[in-house]
C-alpha cells in the first residue's frame, strides 16, 4: 500500500471519517459568523453551559470591528449620558483597556454637527481580546470555514454543512444562531426576508483606511465650519467619496482610521462585492492624498493600511415574529420582551450624492429591542443577531451599530442556551422573564 492510500492517523488513532465522507459534530448551539454579535452570542451560550461551535470564514474574529477596521464603538448612552449598553460589550472594552488598546468614553462632533459618544480602540488587539473570551468560555472556534448547505425538516434545522481546511463537516445543532451579517444560514435554510420599500436603497458600505501620522492638536482644532468646508471641497473636487472627515484615533500611535469612502452595493452579490473592494481601495488612496494636501494636521501623513474587508452596513434582514419599526424606536415603545436597549439615532447614509439623514433623539431617549425580532418566522430552532434582525430599513439604521449588535448577540446566545436545554421546544417559547432576568444579572441593560 502506498503512503497516499494509508488511512490518516493522529497520535496512533484513525481519523473520524474517510476524506470523501463528511465528519459529523454535535453541538447544543451553532453560531454562524464570528463578528462581534456572533462572538458575544457564542460566549454567552457557552457561559450558560451549552456546547457551542462558532463558525467564521477568517482566521480571526470580529467582523466589521476587526476585518472592517471600524475602530470605534458608538452609541453607549443617551444624549444626556445615561448608559444603555453594558454587559459583554462593556467587558470587551474593559479587556481592551488592560492592553492599553481602547480610549475612554468621550463625545465627538459628527459631520451633521451632532455630538455622539464613542470608544476608540485598536482593531488588531480586539482580535486578541475576542480570542481570550471564546477560549475562556469554552467555545469551540471553527475558523477558515464556510457555510455550504443547511438541511431542514419542516420547521427545524437538522444539520449545517461546512467546508473547512480539513474537508466537509456536518454540524448537528440543537439551536442555530445566524450572526453572519448577510444571513447566510437563514438563506440556505429557506427563511423569509424583508424587502426594501419603494424609494429605499441599501445603505452603502465603507472601506476604512489607516492614515498617519496625524498632528491631532491641529486636526482637532478645526472649527466645525472649517471641517465642513474642507470636506465639501474634497467631495466637490471628486477627491472624497463623501463630504466628511470622520476619523477614529488609534490608541497606540498618531495614526487614525478614516471612514470617508462610500460604496453603493449589495454586499450579498459576490461580483458586486469584489468590484466594490477594489473601488474602495481606490477611494481610500484618493482620500489619503487629499488629507495630506489640504487638511490641517495631515501634512506629514500617508496611507498605512486598508481594512481587510469593506465595512457593510446593510444587506439581508430576516422576517421575524416582530418587525421593529422606526416609529417604535422614536416613540419609544415599551416591549414586554425587550432583551437589549439602544440610544443610537436613526443614521442613514445615502447610496449616492454624499447625503446623510440623522434623526437625533432627546436627552434621555432610549429604546428597547424585542426578543421576537430575533426569531425568524417558520423556524423553530433558529435565532438571528446583529444587523440581520427583523427591522425596517429605517429602524435598522439605528440598531445596526456594533455596540447594539453585541447586546443582541449576548441576548441571542443566552436564549439559544436556554432553548437547547429544552430539547425540541420552539426558541420563541422560552420563558422571557427568565431570559431577561439572566441578562440583567449578567450586566445587560434592557431599557
Amino acid at each position: 500500500m502506498t503512503d497516499d492510500a494509508r488511512p490518516a492517523m493522529s497520535d496512533g488513532q484513525p481519523t473520524i471519517a474517510a476524506p470523501h465522507e463528511p465528519g459529523t459534530r454535535q453541538a447544543d448551539v451553532l453560531v454562524c459568523g464570528g463578528g462581534v454579535a456572533g462572538t458575544m452570542a457564542a460566549v454567552a451560550a457557552a457561559r450558560r453551559g451549552a456546547t457551542t461551535l462558532l463558525l467564521e470564514r477568517y482566521g480571526f474574529l470580529g467582523g466589521n470591528a476587526t476585518a472592517g477596521a471600524v475602530a470605534q464603538f458608538n452609541g453607549w448612552q443617551t444624549a444626556g449620558g445615561r448608559r444603555v449598553v453594558a454587559g459583554l460589550a462593556a467587558e470587551v472594552v474593559e479587556r481592551l483597556r488592560r492592553y492599553g488598546a481602547a480610549g475612554e468614553h468621550h463625545r465627538f462632533v459628527m459631520s451633521t454637527g451632532h455630538r455622539m459618544d464613542r470608544v476608540e480602540y485598536a482593531p488588531e488587539m480586539l482580535k486578541l481580546v475576542l480570542d481570550e473570551m471564546v477560549s475562556e468560555a469554552g467555545v469551540q472556534p471553527l475558523l477558515h470555514a464556510s457555510l455550504l448547505a443547511v438541511q431542514r425538516s419542516a420547521r427545524r434545522i437538522d444539520a449545517v454543512q461546512v467546508l473547512t481546511r480539513g474537508g466537509m463537516l456536518a454540524v448537528r445543532p440543537r439551536v442555530v444562531v445566524d450572526a453572519s451579517g448577510e444571513m447566510e444560514a437563514m438563506k440556505l435554510a429557506g427563511a423569509e426576508f424583508l424587502a426594501l420599500d419603494e424609494g429605499e436603497t441599501l445603505q452603502p458600505a465603507t472601506m476604512m483606511f489607516r492614515f498617519g501620522p496625524v498632528a491631532f492638536p491641529r486636526f482637532e482644532a478645526m472649527t466645525p465650519a472649517e471641517r465642513e468646508r474642507l470636506a465639501r471641497q474634497g467631495f466637490e473636487q471628486g477627491r472624497l467619496a463623501r463630504p466628511a472627515l470622520h476619523a477614529a484615533r488609534d490608541p497606540y500611535s498618531d495614526d487614525a482610521w478614516f471612514n470617508i469612502s462610500r460604496l453603493a452595493i449589495d454586499a450579498s452579490d459576490a461580483f458586486a462585492l469584489g468590484r466594490a473592494e477594489i473601488e474602495g481601495r481606490r477611494q481610500a488612496w484618493c482620500a489619503a492624498e487629499y488629507l495630506r494636501a489640504c487638511v490641517p494636521g495631515c501634512e506629514r501623513g500617508h496611507l498605512v493600511a486598508f481594512g481587510t474587508q469593506l465595512g457593510v452596513r446593510e444587506t439581508r434582514r430576516v422576517r421575524g415574529l416582530h418587525l421593529l419599526t422606526a416609529e417604535e424606536l422614536l416613540e419609544p415603545t415599551a416591549f414586554a420582551d425587550a432583551i437589549a436597549a439602544g440610544a443610537y439615532p436613526i443614521d442613514i447614509h445615502a447610496a449616492s450624492g454624499g447625503g446623510l439623514e440623522f434623526a437625533a433623539l432627546g436627552d434621555d431617549h432610549a429604546y428597547g429591542i424585542p426578543f421576537r425580532s430575533l426569531v425568524p418566522c417558520g423556524l423553530d430552532n433558529a435565532l438571528v443577531a446583529g444587523r440581520g434582525l427583523s427591522a425596517t430599513h429605517r429602524a435598522l439604521a439605528a440598531v445596526r451599530v456594533m455596540t447594539i449588535s453585541m447586546a443582541l448577540g449576548q441576548a441571542a446566545g443566552t436564549a439559544a442556551a436556554l432553548a437547547a436545554a429544552q430539547q425540541g421546544s420552539h426558541v420563541g417559547q422560552i420563558p422571557i422573564e427568565r431570559l431577561r432576568g439572566i441578562l440583567q444579572a449578567d450586566g445587560a441593560c434592557l431599557a
